[in-house]
């Protein structure tokens, strides 16, 4: 397995090991969560349904499909980063999906980051993906600064999303949202 380790020159020097999420991480991943939704807008912190997703993710973790890294130090979980293999037809070839890209928030600019995302990209050439993608909030000025630092670069694509609870797909292929029918 792919290992980092790097000191941290956050308020003291600590070192920062990089290895595979456990089960047994998961309250410390689920309040990264809660952390990182609370800055993204476009979702809301829920630890329950992020603990069932993180669970239903380290599943698939087992099946080789996806891989969560996590950084700690002294014992402690202070960063998680997830990438999902997703088929891309344009590459013609797999490639990964990078989610939930979160530092412990007093740790920050640290390194940690950069280290996770490392192990990211070792993994990511170890299953022989085609490249790596991701989403990020636009206002989010740091993150940005981040990706650009690691050489991800801006598309003109954009995100849009349904919800199965808003938005059904009728027998004739149209859209139709709940409460709405003809």
């Amino acid at each position: 397995m792919f290992r980092h380790t790097q000191p941290s020159p956050a308020p003291e020097t600590v070192p920062v090991t990089v290895r595979p999420a456990r089960i047994t991480d998961l309250p410390a991943l689920v309040e990264l969560l809660c952390q990182l939704f609370s800055v993204e807008t476009d979702f809301e912190v829920r630890p329950a349904r992020h603990a069932r997703g993180l669970r239903l993710l380290l599943g698939t973790v087992r099946r080789g499909r996806a891989y969560v890294a996590v950084a700690e130090t002294r014992g402690e979980v202070v960063g998680m980063a997830t990438v999902q293999i997703v088929v891309s037809t344009a590459e013609g070839a797999r490639s990964g999906w990078i989610e939930d890209v979160v530092v412990r928030e007093d740790l920050r600019g640290s390194g940690i980051g950069t280290s996770l995302m490392a192990d990211i990209a070792d993994w990511a050439r170890a299953s022989g993906l085609a490249r790596l993608q991701l989403l990020t909030d636009r206002r989010n000025r740091l993150a940005l600064a981040f990706y650009d630092r690691l050489a991800f670069q801006t598309t003109h694509m954009i995100c849009l999303r349904c919800s199965r609870k808003t938005l059904q797909i009728g027998p004739s292929g149209e859209a139709k949202k709940r409460g709405q029918e003809r």
